[in-house]
């Protein structure tokens, strides 16, 4: 009986430690690809690897290294979507700009709604498609989504009622995109499972 115990002890440790090796070498793995890409500028698919090598054995170093470069790649990235998105906005409705234009119901409304990004602000307007005379409706301080991202690491903000919103930007057709992909509660994030509400700007 004592030397069955023995061996049963010896099999359970044997399986942990050969988890953890499986464990170790994942993230390593992870955490080498991710370097790759770094070094290829790729900074999208690095801050993902670099995220995912962070959770796997968060205690050991290459889990804070990765951390550390998770830091780095957001304010990076945050950097390089805010130079882009920063002027005024007009949204051309809940499909992509293309659809907009073949849809004649978009010139049924008397306002258009503008967006003005600044630095650490979004500025909602309504303009009067006939007078041109431009209302502010509301402002909102841009904060971003540090924790229990749904979507992305580094393009997800949160407005004051809680809705968290990822923002993607074709710089080459001048269009932003924004989609709600989660909402904060007081005590978590609820993500957004379907039939998200998004809306598309041309920039003006």
């Amino acid at each position: 009986m004592k030397n069955t115990f023995v061996l049963l002890v010896l099999l359970t440790t044997f399986q942990f430690f050969g988890q953890n090796d499986q464990k170790a070498t994942f993230q390593k793995n992870k955490y080498e690809l991710a370097v790759s890409y770094y070094k290829k500028a790729d900074f999208v698919k690095a801050i993902d690897l670099f995220s995912l090598a962070a959770k796997i054995k968060p205690e050991n170093e290459i889990a804070q290294e990765s951390g550390k470069m998770v830091d780095t790649l957001r304010e990076v990235l945050r950097k390089e979507i805010l130079d882009q998105a920063i002027g005024t906005w007009k949204r051309s409705g809940n499909q992509p700009v293309w659809v907009s234009a073949l849809d004649d119901s978009t010139g049924e409304t008397l306002f258009d709604e503008v967006i003005e990004i600044k630095e650490d602000s979004i500025l909602f307007f309504e303009v009067d498609k006939k007078t041109k005379i431009k209302k502010l409706i509301k402002t909102e301080n841009l904060i971003y989504n540090d924790s229990n991202n749904t979507v992305s690491l580094f393009s997800e903000i949160i407005l004051s009622d809680g809705t968290i919103w990822n923002c993607n930007i074709d710089e080459r057709a001048n269009v932003l995109h924004v989609v709600n992909v989660a909402v904060k509660r007081i005590e978590r994030v609820e993500k957004i499972e379907g039939n998200n509400e998004e809306s598309y700007y041309i920039k003006i």
